[in-house]
This record gives structure tokens, sequence and C-alpha cells, in this order.
């Protein structure tokens, strides 16, 4: 029995949905608990810090032994800019932690905070991305006096010829407002100090709790072997728990600096105004096409506001570069030309966020072609048709090596699923009805499961990417698999165990596999940017692999035949083409309690392997249908259809469940959700009475469409899906409303077009018609 493409229940939820998940809140009962004093200014001069009479107030000068949080790129054209863990003469942004409290219990410690007078003079902020690059902008670090943190520019050589010869230039000018991951669960830590080993386990709610351990060693100078940093359960990360945070430091600190048990939980609050926010983002783009519609070149000015500081380990070129090296997507691109800058403000600092730039590459590249194909006279899916990649493997002209894909054959997929001539017969009735219906269509490609390779080229200091995996079989014939991967509710391990059941012919349900705690695992990354399937499971692959061929000398020489003829299936070592075999659970005893009869059984029944790709492409098509009331302003999805091709399926179900998790939070991206700051860089959207997620109604039933094409460029066949259903989304939604608002001759190229925005281009498109 294969258990690789079978849809297997997870075996994480049973304990999950019983209510016996452990999460860092649970583990903080018995602690003492932190609270952080937050600078209510965008920017400012710090004069003092005041407490009443009795109450301990933390502040820079009792951090002076701890470093700042520095992450380096090592490209000319990046600034590293410090964030210390508590600042002691400016802040940068509103919420940033200026100086924290503790108490016994969680309410006592917020009631002390509230007590804490911060005396710090306000300056002028720079809050708006492009007022941060006028030349009279105030800069928000004196390193960067033009606010520039990174950037990125390249030219081929025939970039003004293809725009001279072109039969059409497209213009377009796009953005993307400010988003928040919002998990469920916000950050938090339980830090417990061991007066026996003087060691520091640090309990969080984290990504990469490998990166973090590292992180937290460098800042308080001490042996990453004092710390253990464990991620229990987590409620939710896309992206925004990936990045080490002062707060931890802070913590941490504090324990060992008390030798007792300190908690902090943060609250919705905390989290909208000091957590990691996401693409704030500008782009202009030139596209010049032939009369046939083909691009013949790309040319875009791309602006990314990273916020006040640089996210570590990654840094603040993770939009700007992901941006500048993948605009292209899908599309077969001639000649390319880019600058991409990472813009700093006074602002929450940025992070990755599920796609980071990609929503907004996917929405540049398919309005684009919308338009070109509306200003040529071309149906829009013809235009796709003649400039989606065709032939393998394919070269961008940033030099991604694009693996085999089905970018063409999934658009068709989807636009036969849709019934486009009789969406349009629809679309016609209803006009004269008064109603406005649109399908729009997202062809993307997701870069997924790269490792250093890819990380080193963005001249990473810190370079992650490999994933190293532990695989043991003990006495009883159960398998323990140690990941560096550190899977947040994506149903890691009912994969990994399907994958590996398979290697050595046991059943899922006898795999554990252990994660997220650096004292048990191999040293690895994590888990983010769409890779865990792809490199963890490409190095489960291997581990497990070495311990079947061992299984397999084993089983060999209990049953006298050759390692060849020993197939491993249902439990059993069987010899092939005979009635003998033996129990699997029988083999891994007597390879433990018999070792003196096997003569090359060095390692035993545990083996590591280490996997390190260059990475692989997924690719997929979206489609939307939307109703808008041209009256409100308001969208109605109507049908949602993916067609997704992610390689090798492990199990379809986890697979959907990644989808349909994605098109919602692309579907927040593209109608509801917007971080606003106030010109003095206050945060207007600090609570759900302001911050718009969608809720269930808002998610209508999303189709999806499998497609397989199986690659060479990774292990398992495998390719990464995590991050596809936000990626597409918000273009095909958009594309949807423009399509719905043809009479009025609507363009709409801005995320989230809200019903304000999506009303405000009406008025203005009948305001033009009357001129």
């Amino acid at each position: 029995m294969n258990w690789i493409g079978r849809s297997l229940p997870r075996l994480e939820d049973p304990t999950l949905l019983r209510g016996h998940g452990h999460y860092v809140a649970d583990l903080a009962q018995d602690a003492a608990h932190i609270r952080f004093v937050r600078s209510p200014v965008a920017r400012g001069r710090i004069l003092g810090i005041e407490a009443p009479e009795g109450v301990t107030v933390y502040t820079a000068a009792d951090l002076s032994d701890v470093g700042q949080i520095r992450p380096v790129l090592e490209r000319p054209d990046y600034v590293a800019v410090g964030q210390p863990v508590l600042p002691s003469d400016r802040v940068c942004f509103a919420g940033q932690a200026v100086a924290f409290v503790v108490a016994d219990e969680a309410a006592a410690a917020e009631d002390l905070a509230e007590q804490i007078f911060l005396d710090i003079e306000p300056e002028e902020p720079v809050v708006d991305l492009d007022a941060a690059l006028r030349p009279d902008a105030v800069p928000t670090h004196p390193e960067a006096p033009g606010n520039v943190l990174v950037e990125g520019r390249m030219r081929t050589s025939g970039l003004d010829a293809a725009f001279a010869g072109a039969a059409a230039v497209v213009e377009l000018d796009l953005r993307s407002r400010r988003q928040s991951a919002m998990p469920m669960e916000t950050r938090g830590g339980v830090a417990r100090y061991d007066q026996r080993d003087r060691r520091t386990t640090l309990h969080a709610s984290v990504q990469m709790p490998h990166m973090l351990r590292t992180g937290l060693a460098d800042l308080l100078g001490c042996p990453e072997a004092d710390l253990r940093v464990i991620a229990p359960d987590v409620g939710g990360g896309f992206g925004q728990k990936m990045s080490l945070f002062p707060e931890y430091v802070a913590l941490v600190w504090l324990a060992r600096h008390l030798k007792r048990d300190v908690a902090w939980i943060e609250d919705r609050r905390e989290n909208f105004l000091a957590s990691a926010h996401s693409r704030d983002q500008a782009f202009t783009v030139r596209g010049a096409f032939d009369a046939q519609g083909r691009l013949l070149g790309l040319e875009a000015d791309l602006r990314s506001n990273v916020g006040a500081f640089s996210c570590y380990p990654v840094t603040c070129g993770v939009e700007p570069l992901m941006a500048f090296a993948e605009l292209p997507g899908p599309y077969k691109v001639l000649e390319y030309g880019a600058r991409s800058r990472g813009v700093t403000t006074n602002t929450c600092t940025m992070a990755p966020y599920r796609g980071v730039a990609r929503p907004m590459l996917t929405l540049t590249m398919e309005r684009l072609m919308e338009d070109a194909a509306r200003r040529l006279g071309l149906d829009p899916i013809e235009i796709r048709r003649r400039n989606l990649i065709d032939s393998f493997p394919h070269r961008s002209p940033t030099g991604l090596v694009y693996d085999a894909g089905s970018y063409i054959a999934a658009m068709e997929a989807a636009v036969a699923a849709v019934d486009l001539p009789a969406f349009r017969r629809r679309q016609a009735e209803a006009l004269t009805q008064g109603r406005y219906l649109g399908l729009g269509i997202s062809v993307f490609s997701e870069r997924t499961g790269y490792g250093t390779p890819a990380y080193a080229a963005r001249g990473m200091a810190i370079v992650p990417g490999y994933e190293q995996v532990d695989c043991a079989l003990d006495p009883s014939g159960h398998l323990e698999l140690r990941i560096g991967a550190s899977p947040h509710g994506q149903g890691l391990a009912t994969a990994l165990a399907q994958l590996v059941a398979d290697e050595l012919g046991v059943v899922p349900s006898q795999v554990r596999v252990i994660s997220g705690d650096t004292d048990r695992t191999p040293y690895g990354w994590g888990t983010f940017a769409s890779r865990s399937m792809v490199i963890a499971g490409g190095a489960s692959k291997l581990a497990s692999a070495k311990v079947a061929a061992k299984l397999r000398a084993v089983a060999a020489c209990l049953m006298e035949a050759t390692e060849a003829e020993i197939d491993l299936e249902g439990g059993l070592a069987r010899v092939r083409g005979t009635n003998r075999s033996t129990p699997i659970r029988e083999i891994a005893r007597a390879a433990h309690h018999r070792s003196h009869l096997f003569s090359d059984l060095e390692g035993g029944l545990r083996q590591t392997a280490f996997y390190d790709p260059f990475g692989t492409f997924s690719n997929a098509c979206h489609v939307a249908e939307v109703e808008v009331d041209v009256d409100t302003g308001g969208v109605r999805i109507e049908r949602f259809l993916v067609v997704e091709d992610a390689g090798r399926l492990i199990n379809p179900m986890i697979v959907d469940g990644q989808i349909h998790g994605g098109v919602a939070q692309g579907i927040a991206n593209a109608l509801y959700e917007e971080m606003i700051y106030d010109p003095d860089g206050n945060l207007l959207t600090a609570s759900l009475a302001d911050y718009l997620p969608p809720t269930i109604n808002e998610i209508p039933k999303i189709e999806i469409i499998h497609m397989e094409t199986i690659s060479d460029a990774t292990l398992t066949g495998a390719k990464g899906v995590g991050e596809g259903g936000t990626i597409g989304a918000p273009a095909a939604i958009v594309n949807a409303i423009v399509d719905a608002l043809a009479p009025f001759g609507v363009a709409i190229n801005e995320t989230p077009a809200t019903p304000e925005r999506i009303r405000a281009a009406i008025r203005s498109a009948r305001e033009n018609r009357h001129e």
C-alpha cells in the first residue's frame, strides 16, 4: 500500500481538537509577567522615563550589555541599521518598546505599565512611502540620509530598443496597502531559568526556533548551549513569527537576571502596533508590446516601505529584492530593467507575510496583461497564451531558472472549467437588469523550496535554506523523525509520516515527528517560504531511505537472502518471490539487541540526511467571478476557482486546506485588510474594531483542480504550495472588479479595493465622461 497521494486525516488533529494542545499562554500560569511600555509617538527624543516610588522599571540602561539587532546583507547597496532592544535616546515608530515592568500577575503588570511616564519630545515623522523618497525628507536614521536601506538595479542591453520598436507601451501605477498577518495566537514567550544547570528555556510562538536561539545567544553574549528554544503548538504564523523581536531578547534577559520564570503574552493591540507588518508597496511599470501582444520589454520602479528597522535574519531586502528578481513571473520577458528600493519610515518594521511580494508582483503583471489586451484589441486569454512560458527549463532575465510547469495548460483548464462564453451571456443579461458581474483571471508562478543557493545570491550574511533530518527506528519498530523545520498548523507531520512510511513499509501512525525543540532536533531553518515539504521532505526521504537500506541488510541476514531480494511493505520484510517474511518490529529488535550478528551495521538504525536544493516553481491559475454594487461599492465573490500545479501531492487533503487558507488571506488582501497610519504616524487600525479581516460569510466555496507536473528539481516530486492561494487571489479579484465595471471604463490598480475606493473610481469615471 502506498501512503503518498492519500488524503489521510491529519495525525496532529485529535490532540488539538480535544483541547489538549499546548500553546505558550498555557505555560505561563506560574510565571511572573512582563508588560512593555511603548512609545505613543512615531518619532521623538527620549528625555526621561519616570516611575512611581516603589515601581521598578527596566530601561536601556539596565540592558547596557545587550547587543543590537543588526541583520546584514553583504551588498554595497545595503545600509545596516541597528535596532536596540530598548532605545536609549530616540524612538522610531509608535508602539516601539521603550521600557518594561514585571509583576506576579499579568493584570498587575499592566497596571504598573500604565503608571510609567515616558517623557518624549515629538519630532516630525516620515510615514508615507513616496514622501520618504523626496529630497527634503527627514531621514529616519542618520546612516541612511536618503531613507533607502537597500536598492537593486539592472537593465538589459536591448531594453531601449524594445520600447522604441513597440506597437504599444502600457504604463501603470499600482499600490498595495500595508497588512498585518494577524495570527489567531499573538506573539508570546515563557522564559524559564534552571538554577541547577544555569540554562534558560524559552517557550515561544515562533517559526524558526534554532535561528531565534542563535540571535538570542549573540545579543546576550552567551553560548547557545545555555539556551533552549521550544516552539510548542503555534496558533498561526504566516511569516510574522519568523523574526527575532526585541521583546524575546528582553524576556530571556530578565529570566537570567532575576533567575526566575517570566512570561510575555502579547495582546491584540500590541500585535497590530509592534509586530511585523507587510506589503506596503508602490510599483510603476511600463510594458512594451508588439502588435501581436507579445511582451518585448518590461521596465519597473519598485518601492517597498520596510518600516523603521530591518527584520532578522532575512533583512529588509526580502520584499524589494524578491520584487526585483521575480517580477516577470510566469511570462516570457525578453528585455528587463528594474530599480527596486527598500525605504525606511517611522512605521512598524516589515517582515515576510504569506506570499511576501508576490501578490503585488502578480497583480502588476496581470493588470499589465489586461490593459495591453484592451489597448491592442486582443482577448485577455489570448494575450496570456502568447506570453506565458511554454518551454523548460526557462531562464528569466534576472537569472532564475524555472523547472517544468504547466502555465498554459493550467490556464486552459481554468477557462474551460468556468465556461467563459456562458459567463459572458450571464454578464450581458445581468447588465440589462442593472447588475454588474465580472470575471477575472490570474496566472502566476511561485518559487518554492529554495535553499542556500537562492539566499546566498541575495548577499545574506546569515544564509538559511538547508534542512537536516535524523531518522531512527527503535526496538519496537516505531520510527522517530527529528526535523529542523518547525510546523505551525500545515499538517507537515502527517505528510512527512506518509512519505517515510512508504520508504520503510510501515504505517504513518508508527512515525513520530519531533520538531520545534532546539535540544531535540538538528539545526534547521524552520518553516517559511513554502519550503517544508520540498526541503524537509527531501531530507526525510534521504534519511529514511538510509534506514530502509540498513533494515534490508539485517532482514537479508536473518532470512538468508540478498538485500536486493528484500521488500519492505505492510509492516513486513518479505523475500521477493517467496512466502518468507518477518515483521519489521522483529528486525528492528534484532538490530538493537543482537547487533553482533550484523557486520555492517555502523550507526545502527539511526541515520541523518542533509538536503539543500536550488528550488522549484509551482504554478496556478485563479478565476474569480464577482458582482459589484455600484451604489455602495460592495463586492460579492460569487465563485472562486483554483487550478494548482504543486507537483506530486503527498496528501491532497492537506494541500486543499493550504489553498483554502491562502485564498482566504488573498481575499482579505484584495478587499478588506489595511493598516492605516495618520500623518503623525499614529496607527488608526490598532484593534479589530477598525482592522477588517473577512469572516466565513465573505469567503466563497473554493473549487480546486489539481495538475501534477513532476520535476527533477525536487527529490520527492512535491513543490511548495503554502503561499499560492494568497499570491493569486488579489489579482483575480481585482481583474474581476475591473471587468464588472467595464461599462464605466474604471481601472482599479490598488489593494484593498475597498467600497470607498471603488465608489471614488466610479465617480471619477463619470466626471471624466461629462467633461
